[in-house]
């Protein structure tokens, strides 16, 4: 088993622990909080932290690790490893008890997404994927993975399904709807890293993100959209970077599946 091999089954691993507790969470009536940011926080989001962090440091403890629900160790800065970690990524779709919340693990080796895992708790899909090793998903059941299929983006450039936001819609995303609708056939909504998924497994084409997000919000998605095929950049065209001193990412981005629906 490569170096890889052992991380990624790791943070699948992980991934489908810290996606039980959030379903045992789930299904009580749990309360949230506002944090500073002013973005949700639920015991979710701790539990899951606290499954996944934990568990890193203790596998791989020579690796920086930047985590949402984790004070920031400036430290990491100069460590070529580093883990990205949302540990309940959708907390808005959690607490609106929608299904569309992900946990998302990412590795990225000198500031570029080396590997990723994303997984749905609800449905029990596992995406994930490793640098040129391609894209996966699995169905999990009862705790285990099975059914393991590649994914890929399509290849279509007109009849377009186009994914956007059920929580952080904006003018400008409508403004671009409104410019390309003569290649858009249909327009889905759903949440969290979710939407990168569904491009990179074909179920969608375009998915463009104009609002602010943060490195743990696409790091994970961005590994997999890309062995997928995908084209996963800012929206003024240049590469995503990880394990920056601004965690921010404040240009937006876009995943397409083919160079042609780029829009912007």
């Amino acid at each position: 088993m490569s170096f890889l091999e052992e991380i990624m089954s790791r943070c699948r691993d992980l991934a489908m622990k810290a996606g039980e507790e959030i379903l045992k969470i789930y299904d009580t009536d749990f309360t949230s909080e506002i944090k500073e940011d002013r973005s949700p926080l639920t015991l979710a989001d701790s539990k899951a932290n606290e499954i996944i962090v934990n568990g890193l440091k203790e596998s791989f403890p020579d690796y920086a690790i930047l985590s949402e629900e984790s004070r920031d160790d400036k430290c990491r800065l100069g460590n070529d490893y580093c883990f990205i970690v949302d540990p309940l990524d959708g907390t808005k779709e959690f607490i609106n008890r929608n299904g569309q919340f992900t946990v998302n693990i990412a590795l990225t080796y000198k500031h570029k997404a080396v590997m990723g895992v994303i997984y749905v708790p609800v449905t029990g899909q596992l995406y994930y994927a490793s640098k040129g090793d391609g894209s996966y998903v699995e169905k999990v059941t009862s705790g285990y993975a099975s059914e393991k299929l590649r994914i890929r983006v399509t290849d279509m450039v007109e009849n377009l399904i186009m994914v956007g936001s059920k929580s952080h819609s904006s003018e400008k995303e409508a403004r671009l709807i409104k410019e390309n609708k003569s290649k858009i056939k249909d327009t889905l909504l759903a949440g969290s890293s979710l939407k990168g998924c569904l491009v990179a497994s074909g179920k969608a084409d375009v998915y463009y993100r104009f609002g602010l997000t943060s490195e743990w919000d696409t790091a994970a998605m961005q590994c997999i959209a890309e062995e997928a095929g995908g084209i996963f950049r800012q929206m003024d065209g240049s590469e995503m970077l990880y394990n920056r001193e601004n965690t921010l990412n404040e240009k937006g981005f876009y995943v397409v599946n083919r160079i042609e629906n780029i829009w912007v």
